[in-house]
């Protein structure tokens, strides 16, 4: 026998064919008014991401946003309804992935909302540790002015250069602006064809270690897998130039922290820009903390006004996209 289900009202009705929506910490207005205008689709703020909170409230959900919260088994098991989880940025190692592979959940990435405020952020490290801005800043606040403003070291980027690691979206993005610079760049990606990176304005490199031993400058875009980790360790950090600046706006673990603070003490590489951490936040006896020939800031170079309001328009977007058979495939990991 069939029963049908009863409603009260249209409104009953409408409502019961809702997809609801977890939002999973918060992100710009702009993406919550997307969600508003359309009928279809209903959320909730979850501002408490600890473990049992999440436990407690997605297993109601058909979907959810997620920013730098993790989605483990342990979550996801409780959660029978997700059909999709659509990330607040690129990274994806916060979502246990060999788990929504198995339930076949699909997972969605703003594959084009933060290039440009990365690729920003970028030249923003390269300019502030090149001209050893936090120094000169220091002498005029301190009342010094000139009297030892001669002795801090500074360069040019100006025909340096640089070797950018990974060539998606944020390399592409980066390359212009490099180019107006008038630096040389060079890049590393087995995925990318020659044709394609010439086509920007780059040349190819094969081998990453040609590629270190040359570069004036090392922009690291690529995620963080079990290739990935350390990576950049004091074994490629000793055959770099002296006078190399390491700029990390992806993931941490890429680079071996304890190995770059001993690379620039002992003066193998001139210095470094860092977004991202092995641990997040940052633990109060990172050395790297202390060490001023590092430029710091908390994960934060998609944090412009202009992207937050891109990403959280993407983020939902893609969910509603998703639901309505028309996702754009580069916004789907492929898992």
């Amino acid at each position: 026998m069939i029963i049908e289900a009863k409603f009260d009202s249209p409104w009953d009705r409408q409502n019961s064919m809702k997809k609801k929506i977890a939002i999973i910490e918060k992100i710009h207005s702009d993406g919550l008014e997307l969600l508003k205008k359309n009928q279809d689709y209903e959320y909730e703020l979850i501002t408490d991401v600890s473990e049992e909170n999440l436990i407690k409230k997605l297993p109601e959900f058909d979907a959810c946003t997620l920013r730098v919260s993790k989605l483990n088994e342990n979550i996801l098991k409780h959660c029978p309804k997700i059909k999709v989880i659509s990330r607040h940025g690129v990274g994806y190692d916060n979502v246990d992935l060999n788990y929504i592979k198995k339930k076949d959940i699909s997972l969605l990435i703003t594959a084009t909302a933060n290039a440009v405020a990365v690729a920003e952020h970028v030249i923003y490290m390269m300019l502030s540790i090149s001209k050893s801005i936090n120094q000169y800043d220091n002498e005029v606040r301190s009342g010094n002015f000139k009297k030892n403003a001669s002795k801090i070291e500074t360069l040019e980027l100006f025909n340096k250069e640089i070797l950018i690691l990974g060539f998606g979206r944020i390399g592409k993005s980066l390359i212009k602006r490099c180019l107006g610079f008038d630096m040389k760049v060079k890049i590393f990606d087995p995925f990318v064809s020659e044709d394609m990176i010439k086509k920007f304005g780059g040349s190819k490199v094969e081998s990453l270690d040609d590629g270190l031993k040359s570069c004036d400058y090392l922009s690291l875009h690529v995620p963080l897998t079990e290739k990935t980790k350390n990576m950049i360790d004091y074994s490629k950090l000793k055959t770099m130039k002296n006078t190399a600046i390491i700029i990390n706006t992806s993931r941490g673990g890429i680079i071996n922290e304890a190995d770059l603070d001993k690379a620039i003490n002992e003066k193998i590489i001139f210095g470094a820009g860092l977004d991202v951490f092995e641990k997040e936040p940052v633990d109060k006896n990172n050395p790297l903390i202390k060490n001023n020939k590092v430029l710091l800031s908390p994960h934060s170079a998609t944090f412009t006004n202009e992207c937050k309001s891109r990403m959280s328009l993407e983020t939902t977007k893609n969910i509603i996209d998703f639901f309505e058979n028309k996702i754009d495939k580069s916004m789907i990991v492929k898992i």
